[in-house]
């Protein structure tokens, strides 16, 4: 059951607190995902929620267990104009599958383009400025109106994740958001048994060598046993998009 005193608190505004986040933490410790995600946002607990999507290699479990919930939870989609076209296509079927009602896709401005990226290959000599205009501002501009936001992060991923709570506080700026992590537990054994289990369709780039997909001129192939984000800005001391701390990007 709800915490109703932590709840008639969140309604008295948009802004978490540490305070909250460590409450959440305890009042959801030993329940499952499902029963975690189907308490959140059918009590209301996170205010205004929403999720960000990349449609990526793992997308479609956290896709899954939102659709089985509230198939009408906003989906943020960032479209930057330079995704594969095997990701549009997933996604595409993804959201026919899933029955998802209400993905959003976000474009960059077009001032932004025009002044900064005109060519189109800001990517190739500035791949951050290419970010901060295709996904940093969109994705910056859209949360501005949800109180929190559901991610895909799992603590096996890279050594920043390991430590990540369920629930913690956005510190990207000073909205107080709260920022929610339902997979942070899950064992990559525990991600294909839930493909199998309820017959997801992969991503057709992954069988390819493509373990993490972003945007096509900087996504490349990781060989066997490699950091599965090796692929992602080759040959620049980049890791990340930029949209949240090293160790902090949602997308998969």
């Amino acid at each position: 059951m709800a915490d109703t005193r932590l709840r008639d608190q969140i309604d008295t505004g948009p802004i978490f607190t540490d305070e909250h986040a460590i409450r959440l933490n305890r009042m959801f410790r030993g329940s499952s995902t499902h029963e975690m995600l189907a308490s959140v946002i059918d009590d209301g607990l996170a205010g205004q929620l929403t999720t960000v999507s990349s449609f990526g290699a793992e997308s479609a479990v956290l896709l899954h267990l939102i659709a089985q919930v509230k198939p009408d939870l906003p989906v943020l989609f960032l479209e930057t104009g330079k995704h594969f076209p095997e990701t549009l296509d997933y996604k595409a079927k993804l959201v026919a599958k899933l029955g998802l009602t209400n993905v959003i896709d976000l474009h960059p401005e077009t001032a932004d383009l025009e002044a900064k990226d005109e060519t189109g290959l800001r990517w190739s000599y500035d791949p951050d400025g290419c970010c901060e205009i295709r996904k940093v501002i969109p994705l910056a501009k859209a949360l501005a109106g949800y109180d929190a936001s559901l991610t895909g992060r799992k603590a096996f991923q890279n050594t920043e994740r390991a430590q990540l709570p369920r629930f913690e506080i956005d510190n990207s700026d000073a909205a107080g958001r709260l920022k929610i992590n339902p997979l942070i537990d899950w064992k990559p054994d525990d991600i294909q048994a839930y493909f199998e289990e309820h017959d997801l369709p992969r991503h057709p780039l992954v069988a390819d060598g493509f373990p993490s997909i972003g945007c096509a001129p900087c996504t490349h192939k990781v060989a066997p046993g490699e950091d599965p984000r090796s692929g992602r800005w080759q040959g620049w001391d980049k890791t990340e998009c930029g949209i949240h701390k090293p160790g902090e990007e949602p997308f998969l």
